[in-house]
């Protein structure tokens, strides 16, 4: 790891606010409308017992995910690129898998801060339990960050921040419906959550909620986001270009 590089990372990214509010504030915002509805937080026999905000926790954290992956990192990864800080990054010894990597690990961190707003409200605002399977739901977590930020990496490698912004947002809110944002997938039809296990955001969401309720994820879920991961990165340091 590039510790010099990933100094100047961090401090670039201090730099956009839009970065800031949109990976870390926008998605426990979100959160707190949704659960500050009252049926919202009844139990129902039909979700399996659960509340639908105990839904929307998982829902909310891979919805964070998706935002800094899809928007933030690819469109300020090529925006780097428009400006010329890639060409002079690429006179220095950095590697490009070095300024993935330092992309990656600070949009990770400032994931976590907002992964543990999500946790601490849904649990002390609204009453929803922590993980029951911990380890399954930290796995199950950094496979679909690894998935959905490689996808992030690879739109930044491949356009301007235009076109990177525009990929994004094309893949962005179809990911999110089948990640249940407007109809929970329990209440979808089998077709539609079938397709859903294929996608990213699907597999992740389905894998949170499983750990969640204290179950392991499954190995479908599992193998879809390795399987996105591995293709994404090994194209995204492929394709990456400096200028």
């Amino acid at each position: 790891m590039n510790v010099q590089l990933l100094r100047m990372e961090l401090k670039l990214y201090f730099r956009d606010i839009a970065a800031v509010i949109f990976g870390i504030l926008l998605s426990p915002l979100i959160l707190v409308v949704l659960g500050s509805i009252p049926g919202f937080r009844v139990e129902a026999p039909e979700l399996g017992g659960r509340s639908v905000i105990q839904l929307y926790v998982p829902i909310m954290l891979a919805m964070a995910i998706a935002m800094i992956a899809t928007s933030t990192l690819p469109v300020q990864l090529a925006a780097y690129r428009e400006r010329g800080i890639l060409r002079r990054l690429s006179t220095t010894p950095a590697r490009p898998r070095d300024l993935l990597a330092a992309q990656g690990l600070v949009h990770l961190s400032m994931l976590l801060v907002g992964t543990a707003l999500i946790l601490g409200i849904g649990r002390v605002a609204f009453g929803v339990p922590l993980p029951g399977n911990p380890v399954g739901f930290a796995l199950a977590y950094l496979l679909a960050v690894a998935a959905l930020f490689g996808l992030g990496l690879l739109m930044a490698s491949a356009s301007t921040s235009k076109v990177a912004q525009a990929l994004g947002t094309t893949v962005f809110f179809p990911m999110l419906f089948f990640a249940g944002l407007w109809v929970p997938r329990e209440a979808m039809p089998e077709a539609l959550r079938r397709i859903g296990d294929f996608t990213p955001l699907g597999a992740g969401v389905q894998a949170l909620q499983d750990t969640t309720a204290g179950h392991w994820p499954q190995l479908l879920h599992l193998g879809v986001l390795i399987g996105y991961t591995v293709l994404a990165w090994l194209a995204a340091i492929r394709y990456f270009r400096w200028s």
